[in-house]
């Protein structure tokens, strides 16, 4: 009997930890996505800003990319395409990534016997919804 309940007690503590680490590795990919998606913003706003500049000059249309280890010239526009699809990527990820981690924080609460935060799992409104409630 008394094996029996210190085996489910373990069991429970070994799930409760790996619910945590679940929980802690979801948010640090996120803090990753967020930089790299900080870094593809900077470097958007300064390929747009060359654009707007004027320059007409061979460095200004050929922005140098790193890929892995290597460096490649490409064309300013391509260039944007690429960060641009990548930011979407990025957001779509994060989305993701912030959706999932709601149910796993609540299923940690339940399992730890803690009352169920109030408000938690509200998402915000689309632009569809908020059109909507104007007159």
């Amino acid at each position: 009997m008394a094996d029996r309940l210190a085996s489910q007690t373990l069991q429970k503590f070994a799930e409760l930890e790996e619910l945590a680490q679940e929980i802690m590795e979801d948010k640090q990919q996120i803090v990753e996505l967020d930089r790299q998606r900080n870094t593809n913003r900077e470097a958007l706003r300064m390929l747009k800003k060359e654009d707007k500049s004027g320059n007409n000059g061979a460095s200004s249309s050929k922005p140098w990319v790193c890929f892995g280890n290597m460096f490649i010239k490409l064309p300013n526009g391509n260039v944007q395409a690429m960060l641009q699809q990548d930011q979407k990527n990025l957001d779509e990820e994060v989305s993701r990534l912030r959706k999932e981690l709601k149910p796993k924080v609540s299923k940690l609460h339940e399992l730890e016997g803690l009352p169920e935060v109030k408000g938690f799992d509200l998402t915000a409104l689309t632009k569809d919804d908020l059109q909507s409630l104007e007159p």
